[in-house]
Formats: structure tokens, C-alpha cells, sequence
């Protein structure tokens, strides 16, 4: 985080009227990106509940290097940095994987169905 020299009081309203304007779209794509990632995990809750009664693995390399491919040309186009798209994706595709991995272990030892 940086600082600044000028006192808070010493801003001009109008810039203090934009940040505050920006930071509240800020807050609200914010909120639509945590409402968007919930969606995406029930949806990936459900493919490891029938990954999980087919016996397929918790993981699927293949898929996973085309959803990155395909996250990285996405970013490309948005104007975003497609190193960070891809490690986002990682890291959603890591926590992906472990839940399937838990409903897998959950379905062999006949535990009740978790809502991770």
C-alpha cells in the first residue's frame, strides 16, 4: 500500500466524489464475481457427485488444459493479463478438485453428501 503526502481534507471534492463513485462499482463487481463463483461451484459440486457414482477421477488434466487455454485467449481479448486469467484458474481448479476428491472419499465410505 502507498501513502501520499496530501492530507485527506486537502483533496478536491470532485476527486473524492470520483473515487468514491469508482470504488462503489468496484464493490459491486466484487459482489457479482462472488455471486458468479458460487454459481460455478454448485454447478461443480454436482460433476463431482456424478464423477463420484461413475467412478471417474476427481481430476480431469485434459479438460483443465483446455479451460486454461481457453481462459488465457478469453483474457487476451478483455485486455488482461493472461498469466494471472491462467493462475486464477489454477487455484479455482485446484479447490475444484479437492472437493471432488472429498465426495469421492464421502460416496466409498457412504458419508452423507457435503455442500463444500
Amino acid at each position: 500500500m502507498t501513502t501520499s503526502n496530501t492530507p485527506p481534507g486537502d483533496v478536491d471534492p470532485a476527486v473524492r466524489e470520483e473515487l468514491a463513485r469508482l470504488r462503489d462499482s468496484i464493490d459491486n463487481i466484487d459482489a457479482a464475481v462472488v455471486h458468479m463463483l458460487a454459481e460455478r461451484f454448485k454447478c461443480t459440486q454436482q460433476v463431482g457427485h456424478l464423477k463420484a457414482q461413475h467412478q471417474l477421477p476427481p481430476a480431469d488434466p485434459a479438460r483443465e488444459a483446455r479451460q486454461i487455454a481457453r481462459l488465457r485467449t478469453l483474457a487476451e481479448n478483455a485486455k488482461l493479463d493472461p498469466a494471472f486469467a491462467e493462475k486464477f484458474l489454477n487455484f479455482i481448479i485446484a479447490e475444484v478438485i479437492r472437493h471432488h476428491e472429498s465426495i469421492a472419499e464421502d460416496t466409498v465410505n457412504g458419508a452423507a453428501p457435503t455442500a463444500n
